[in-house]
């Protein structure tokens, strides 16, 4: 999926409905890790295996251990680590950094992508196999402009944070607002309509200083807000 469209609350989602829901979810960006601490990221290490490891630790696969392991943006890693995630995944054998001992862990795999993955397999940039591997049961969470009858749905729930968090007696869409919502193509998804919703309470806060509050308490958000 996009960037923005939530690929991580589908992965929670999945954990959350399953039977491994008291056990727990670890999850990684692929994408914030250096290529030369990812192995022992997501592997562990032993101590002395590298300069500045001082003592044994475990990586993400062992603390996943019968839960779920979520690897956000698994299209940014680098072909060494691409190959040593394969590895884990064929025998399903871990091996810490600086040790000779392997172990086995019981871990549901879910990666995500902002990637087409089948392009970057044809264009020489992912393994295959890694491919392959992966994409056991592969789901597409859709762009928000390709579901825009969710747009106020979403937008309710934000507005019921930011409520919240701001104190507010009430928190409203006005209809203007709504049209505008249902009328844009969100290129940034669900993110971005979070963060307009974030920005739009702060705006109309700032609009009503010095006026009287509406009769019924409600501050509501216009599509100048937005």
């Amino acid at each position: 999926g996009e960037t923005g469209t939530g690929k991580e609350l589908v992965a929670h989602r999945i954990h959350q409905l399953s039977s491994r829901a008291d056990k727990p979810m670890i999850s990684v960006n692929c994408a914030a890790l250096p290529e030369h601490l990812l192995e022992s990221e997501l592997f562990g290490h032993v101590r002395g295996a590298f300069s500045g490891a001082v003592s044994d630790r475990k990586g993400k696969f062992e603390l996943a251990d019968g839960g779920s392991l979520f690897l956000d943006e698994i299209g940014e890693l680098a072909p060494a680590a691409q190959a040593s995630l394969l590895r884990a995944l064929q025998d399903g054998q871990l091996q810490r950094l600086g040790s000779d001992r392997e172990h086995q862990v019981d871990v549901r795999l879910i990666a995500a992508t902002n990637r087409d993955l089948a392009e970057e397999v044809r264009q020489g940039r992912f393994r295959a196999d890694l491919y392959h591997r992966l994409g056991v049961y592969p789901l597409s969470v859709p762009a928000l402009r390709d579901r825009q009858s969710d747009g106020v749905v979403l937008a309710g729930g934000f507005i019921e944070e930011n409520r919240r968090r701001m104190g507010l007696r009430g928190l409203r869409l006005e209809t203007d607002a709504e049209a505008a919502i249902r009328g844009y193509s969100w290129p940034g998804n669900v993110r971005e309509l979070e963060h307009v919703i974030s920005r739009a309470t702060l705006k109309a806060i700032g609009r009503r200083q010095g006026h009287p509050v509406e009769p019924d308490g409600i501050l509501r958000l216009t599509v100048a807000d937005l």
